[in-house]
C-alpha cells in the first residue's frame, strides 16, 4: 500500500494576520502537511479534514469587540492539540472561560519572556538562563489586548512585565497559546517550538518532504495515465521543466515534449532548454510558431500562415 504523505496533518485557521502565510511555510519546513483556512470554517469541513492538530493564527481584531471573529466550536470538540498564536491565544482564552481585555502598553517589536511554568510546548527550549535558573526566550510581539484571565484548569506558561500571562498551557488537553510569534525569524527558538507542536505534541510525522512529495506525484501520474501517450508543451520555466521531469519518471517513453520555438528568444537559449531534456529522452522536438497547432472550430489543425510581426527593415 502506497505511503498516504497527507495523513498526518495540520489545520490553521486565518483570523487575517499578516503571518499566516507565514505559519503554513514553517509547519511545511518541518516536513508536515498542512492547510490554511479561514476561521469561519464550517464544522463539518473541520471534521472531515481530520487534522492531527490545529492552529489558531493572528489576526488584527480585538476579542472582546462586539461580532469579533471567534474559532468554530468544532475545533474544541476534536480532541485534539490546538496551539493558538496572538489573537488565536486570545479567542481561544475568551471561548473557553477567560477574559481578554485591552493593554495600557502595546508592544510590537522584540521582547524577552520568562518561562515561568512548566508544560510540554517549552521543556527544555530557552535562549537564557538567568543566576536563579530563570529561563527566558527572545520573542517578537505585536500586540494591543492581553489575557488577564486564564480558562479553568490553565496555567501560565510565560510571562513578561507589560503582559503577566504571555502564554498559558493546559497539558492534559494538550492546549497552548502563546501571545508572541514563534513563525517568525526574530523568534530564535520558534522553530523548536513549532516542532515540538507538531511532531511531539501532535504525533505528526515528517512525511511532507521534497522527495515523498515527488514519489507521490510520480504513482498518482502512473495511475492517471496508464498505457496512454502524454504531450507536454515545455516553455523552459521551472514549472513545465519540473513537470517534464517528474512526468519522465513516471512513464519514460511515453512521455513526449515539444519546445516551441516563438523566434523572440535570447541567441542559443533554445538550445539551453532542450539540452537536458534530450539528454533525458529521445522522445522531444523543437516546433517553429508557424507549424504549431491551432484551434478549428471543427478540429485541429496545422497552420502555415501564423501572423507575424511587421518587418522593421528599411
Amino acid at each position: 500500500m502506497a505511503l498516504d504523505i497527507h495523513a498526518h496533518r495540520i489545520l490553521i485557521l486565518d483570523f487575517g494576520s499578516q503571518y499566516t502565510q507565514l505559519i503554513a511555510r514553517r509547519v511545511r519546513e518541518i516536513g508536515v502537511y498542512c492547510e490554511l483556512h479561514p476561521f469561519d470554517m464550517d464544522d463539518e469541513a473541520i471534521r472531515e479534514f481530520a487534522p492531527k492538530g490545529v492552529i489558531l493564527a493572528g489576526g488584527p481584531e480585538s476579542v472582546h469587540e462586539a461580532n469579533s471573529p471567534r474559532c468554530p466550536q468544532a475545533v474544541f470538540d476534536l480532541g485534539v492539540p490546538v496551539f493558538g498564536i496572538c489573537y488565536g491565544m486570545q479567542t481561544m482564552a475568551e471561548q473557553l472561560g477567560g477574559k481578554v481585555e485591552g493593554s495600557e502598553l502595546r508592544e510590537f517589536g522584540y521582547a524577552r519572556v520568562d518561562v515561568v511554568g512548566k508544560s510540554l510546548l517549552l521543556d527544555g527550549i530557552e535562549d537564557h538562563v538567568d543566576a536563579d535558573g530563570l529561563f527566558g526566550l527572545d520573542v517578537w510581539m505585536s500586540h494591543g489586548d492581553k489575557v488577564t484571565r486564564m480558562p479553568e484548569d490553565f496555567h501560565v506558561l510565560a510571562s513578561t512585565p507589560s503582559c503577566p500571562i504571555a502564554g498559558m498551557f493546559n497539558d492534559d488537553l494538550r492546549y497552548y497559546g502563546v501571545q508572541f510569534h514563534p513563525e517568525v525569524t526574530h523568534t530564535k527558538q520558534g522553530g523548536r517550538i513549532l516542532s515540538r507542536f507538531i511532531l511531539d505534541i501532535c504525533g505528526c510525522e515528517a512525511l511532507w518532504t521534497p522527495s515523498k512529495i515527488a514519489e507521490d506525484a510520480i504513482a498518482n501520474v502512473r495511475a492517471q495515465v496508464g498505457t496512454d501517450n502524454v504531450l507536454l508543451g515545455l516553455s523552459g520555466g521551472v514549472d513545465s521543466s519540473v513537470v517534464a521531469a517528474l512526468l519522465h519518471k513516471a512513464i519514460g517513453d511515453q512521455l513526449t515534449c515539444v519546445f516551441v520555438d516563438n523566434g523572440l528568444l535570447r541567441l542559443h537559449e533554445g538550445e539551453q532548454v532542450m539540452s537536458p531534456i534530450q539528454r533525458r529522452s529521445a522522445r522531444s522536438s523543437v516546433a517553429p510558431l508557424s507549424t504549431c497547432l491551432m484551434p478549428s472550430p471543427t478540429n485541429w489543425t496545422t497552420s502555415s500562415t501564423w501572423p507575424r510581426a511587421p518587418s522593421t527593415r528599411t
